[in-house]
């Protein structure tokens, strides 16, 4: 049993055979399958899978609610946090703790695909109404930072970013 709050949820039995889950955009290249969300863990944890086309990026962001842990299925997947990078192909891990600027893309010249283990739980909310939103047509960047907002994500701008894009030839959201 995990406690949340002053209510006390208890995970539950749920199967997702492969190719199975809600499916959504979040950024140019960059996708979410749905997997395991926090009412089925008991709050401890949320899992989505994301597609990566080639050239695509996730822009660098801060967590201050949760930790990521990420493990690449297929491709590279390019990581940065805060002022380390790595490249990760099949079967890499990678923790990207709460509180540092990161960013991930696809680093390769084929579509990649990771895991994403988000803990605590609460997190995939920002990844369904982002789904939502990108669902209608290209969101208003102002409306994407107002839901970055609400779930204690800030977007960020940092120094290394355009060095990424140009030697990774990466298509960066326009803001």
């Amino acid at each position: 049993m995990a406690t949340l709050g002053s209510a006390t949820a208890v995970a539950r039995l749920k199967v997702v055979q492969p190719g199975e889950g809600r499916a959504g955009g979040l950024a140019p290249g960059v996708g979410v399958v749905f997997k395991i969300d926090g009412e089925d863990s008991g709050g401890s944890l949320s899992i989505v899978e994301h597609p990566f086309a080639v050239g695509a990026l996730v822009p660098p962001h801060i967590h201050h609610l949760e930790d990521e842990y990420s493990i690449v299925l297929e491709g590279e997947i390019g990581f940065r946090s805060n002022d380390q990078e790595v490249v990760l192909g099949p079967g890499g891990y990678i923790i990207k703790p709460r509180g540092e600027v990161h960013a991930m893309w696809n680093a390769g010249s084929k579509p990649a695909r990771m895991i994403e283990v988000i803990s605590p739980a609460g997190f995939e909310g920002f990844f369904r109404e982002l789904t939502d939103m990108t669902a209608v047509g290209a969101p208003d960047p102002a409306a994407i930072a107002a839901l970055g907002e609400r779930y204690q994500l800030p977007f960020a701008q940092p120094d290394w970013l355009p060095d990424v894009i140009a030697r990774y030839h990466l298509t960066p959201m326009t803001r």
